[in-house]
């Protein structure tokens, strides 16, 4: 008799196994680009986001000790010193001082650089709130206060982006001209669907596609509460045109759905990936992807059992309550619902950094039992679902996903695995 639950978690961990930092960075060092510029001047690391530390630790490993740089990456996501490399840890997904800080440390070490020097620049998620200076005029409360309010009200990554770049000294494209004249080689691990350079982290070496206008037309769409120095600023124009950048996307939310299918199918399952762009209200997704599992169950379609049903991307909650949790749950909890009293069914969604929002936990994992589990303790899904307080009702059916900070970040993926 098949152990779905055990199952999901070897799949799970395999996955993303399959895209931890270390194995990007060393096929990226090995990139014909970048061993032509070695040996010509200094090699200046510098590592943002939530893997950064892990990237860096790689590259140093592969480099050896004649470099120096900086890293920025989340509080306890940094795993000890590296040498020739400072370590700063700052707030996700809301920036603050420290990020500031990290970020003035960072840009002292490409000052004054030379056309032979390069900078890796490893880049992986939560570059957006780690790697910040903002721009004259923009406070750090500004900062946190405008990003606050685009996670509050759904906007997706490339909204969010879109305005953070406009308000930066280094996103959308102008930390790329802070380097100048060195030249910076870029590895990058994507945690945006379509893996836009200029979205990826805010595009801090891309040229940015986003507009003035399309920034003022997000403030307008959300009736987001800015003051009006914050929409003069909007209104000016970000580099368009970068010189001096290589980059490289060595992994992908592609990459985690690809390697769980395989993973899958090794334990006996029939795969479907579903999507690699997920991009819907987390609960509705949820209660999709319980749809076509119940659908397996009773008809056969769209395949037969036993199988596995994968989608990735990055959902979003609108805030209508006060409670915890994160999409990821919000996804398992909804989900939970609609396979409520069916056996051999487990659905599991999960944040490939190991942390879903301002929660301890990288997401959920429920079964046909679930429902009734928190029925018993006089717990209503809908009510909880309205208060988003997904992480204490999921706690009570011991349906929390922990794994700790994984030290990837690239999208969410979700599994249903039908016995």
């Amino acid at each position: 008799m098949r152990n779905l639950k055990q199952d999901m978690h070897d799949i799970i961990q395999c996955s993303i196994n399959a895209v931890l930092p270390e194995n990007a960075v060393k096929d990226a060092l090995n990139n014909p680009a970048f061993m032509a510029r070695k040996g010509k001047g200094k090699i200046i690391v510098c590592s943002i986001g939530k893997a950064a530390w892990r990237m860096a630790k790689a590259a140093s490993d592969i480099l050896g000790n004649d470099i120096t740089g900086a890293v920025v990456t989340k509080y306890e996501h940094s795993m000890g010193d590296i040498h020739g490399l400072e370590i700063y840890e700052a707030g996700h997904p809301v920036l603050d001082e420290n990020t500031i800080k990290g970020t003035k440390a960072l840009l002292e070490h490409v000052k004054n650089l030379t056309p032979d020097d390069t900078v890796l620049f490893l880049v992986s998620g939560g570059g957006s709130a780690l790697f910040e200076l903002p721009a004259q005029g923009v406070t750090l409360h500004d900062m946190k206060d405008v990003t606050s309010q685009l996670l509050a009200c759904g906007a997706d990554i490339v909204e969010i982006n879109t305005i953070r770049k406009h308000l930066s000294s280094v996103k959308g494209g102008r930390f790329a001209e802070l380097c100048a004249p060195a030249h910076v080689f870029m590895v990058v691990l994507s945690d945006v669907l379509g893996d836009r350079l200029d979205s990826i982290a805010s595009g801090p070496a891309a040229p940015d596609m986003s507009t003035s206008d399309e920034a003022l037309s997000i403030v307008k769409k959300y009736d987001l509460k800015l003051k009006p120095e914050l929409l003069n600023i909007l209104a000016q124009e970000t580099p368009k045109t970068i010189n001096n950048v290589t980059a490289v996307i060595t992994g992908s939310v592609t990459a985690l759905c690809q390697a769980a299918a395989e993973i899958a199918m090794s334990k006996g399952y029939s795969p479907l990936v579903l999507t690699t762009t997920m991009t819907c209200e987390a609960r509705e997704a949820g209660s999709f992807m319980a749809s076509i599992a119940r659908e397996i169950k009773t008809s056969g379609r769209p395949l037969n059992a036993p199988c596995a049903l994968i989608a990735g991307g990055e959902t979003v909650v609108h805030l209508t309550g006060h409670g915890m949790g994160g999409r990821n749950q919000e996804f398992a909890l909804s989900a939970s619902m609609g396979i409520s009293g069916l056996d051999d069914v487990v659905i599991a969604s999960l944040g490939s950094d190991g942390t879903d929002g301002p929660t301890d936990a990288a997401g959920g994992i429920v079964d046909g039992q679930t429902q009734s589990i928190l029925k018993a303790k006089g717990i209503s899904i809908p009510d909880v679902l309205k208060e988003n307080d997904a992480y204490n009702a999921l706690k009570q059916a011991d349906a929390l996903l922990m794994t700790g900070p994984t030290g990837t970040n690239v999208n969410d993926v979700a599994i249903a695995l039908i016995a």
